[in-house]
């Protein structure tokens, strides 16, 4: 007699490390007196909040298009605040990235070009010096971070290059998000008999993206009305850049476009297989997610006779 069961397999997640601003140009956290800012010159628009561990007060506004494109971002702690946009060879100081408000732009000092992260002083720097070179950096307001040099260049002035210093690198970096993917067994068929048996009947799977759970993440967020985004669209975007990643940084390297990103829902496909005696037939779904939780379900379905799953990826690769 046939039987049918669904297992899963355990997840496997990849751990991501920092991604360097030349994977990921206009990808940029720094804070001021106004809280803890995330740009994504990717999406034009930036992410404000309060407090980054609770999430308060957050909002997302648009970057005025002067503002967008820039390779880093960061600030001081002046009242009120320059946020320094770097663009090559050059830098732009604004007060506002969704006015461009007060916007002078000046030259960098060649030993400030190139950098891999460029940030003002303050706890961050705690992530790349090590610990005994800390007191000698609290006197500093502009760190350029070199990674193939292994040094922090420490400066008073980013134009002039007053009192410029190297101090070593922790050889470690943080690390950063994670997604996984694997195939899911969604269905077990099992012929216990001495005989073949033809198995006809419809298989449930769950197609599309998390949408839901995903845009409840928004739900304390005050989104500008000038960025023209509905409700989990903008979580949507940050999760198909995600999985477009490379796999040190996190992502997949594959292409989710042709992917059905409506809200999941519960589909049947009527399959119809004849086992032989004894045998067994598993049937698989490929799904990706964020950490732990599946976001997006995709509609390529599998078979094996083992319960081992597919070898394949079912999703274009990035070039």
């Amino acid at each position: 007699m046939a039987r049918s069961e669904r297992s899963s397999v355990d997840w496997s997640s990849v751990n991501g490390s920092l991604v360097p601003h030349k994977d990921a140009p206009g990808t940029d956290v720094f804070c001021n007196r106004g809280g803890v800012f995330i740009v994504r010159s990717d999406l034009g628009c930036y992410l404000q909040t309060k407090e980054l561990k609770t999430g308060t007060g957050i909002e997302i506004r648009r970057l005025h298009p002067a503002c967008q494109g820039g390779d880093h971002y960061l600030s001081d702690m002046n009242n009120p605040p320059n946020i320094y946009i770097i663009k090559g060879d050059s830098y732009r100081v604004v007060k506002d990235l969704s006015t461009d408000a007060g916007a002078t732009v000046r030259e960098l000092h060649p030993s400030c070009r190139g950098g891999d992260h460029y940030m003002y002083r303050g706890r961050l720097l705690q992530i790349f010096v090590n610990v005994y070179e800390l007191p000698s950096v609290y006197d500093i307001f502009f760190c350029v971070i070199f990674l193939e040099r292994g040094v922090m260049h420490q400066v008073y002035d980013l134009t002039t290059d007053e009192k410029g210093k190297d101090v070593p690198l922790k050889p470690e970096l943080q690390k950063g998000s994670t997604t996984s993917a694997t195939w899911e067994c969604i269905k077990t068929l099992h012929n216990d008999s001495d005989s073949p048996i033809t198995w006809s009947d419809k298989v449930t799977c769950k197609v599309g993206y998390a949408n839901q759970q995903m845009s409840s993440i928004e739900h304390n967020w005050s989104i500008s009305a000038e960025m023209s985004l509905k409700a989990g669209a903008l979580t949507k975007l940050i999760t198909k850049c995600e999985f477009s990643l490379k796999a040190e940084y996190g992502g997949k390297i594959i292409h989710t476009k042709q992917e059905d990103w409506n809200e999941a829902r519960e589909e049947e496909e009527s399959i119809q297989v004849t086992l032989e005696p004894k045998k067994n037939l598993y049937i698989w779904q490929y799904r990706l997610c964020m950490g732990q939780e599946p976001v997006l379900f995709c509609r390529d379905i599998q078979f094996t006779k083992e319960h081992n799953p597919p070898d394949r990826i079912p999703l274009p690769p990035v070039p």
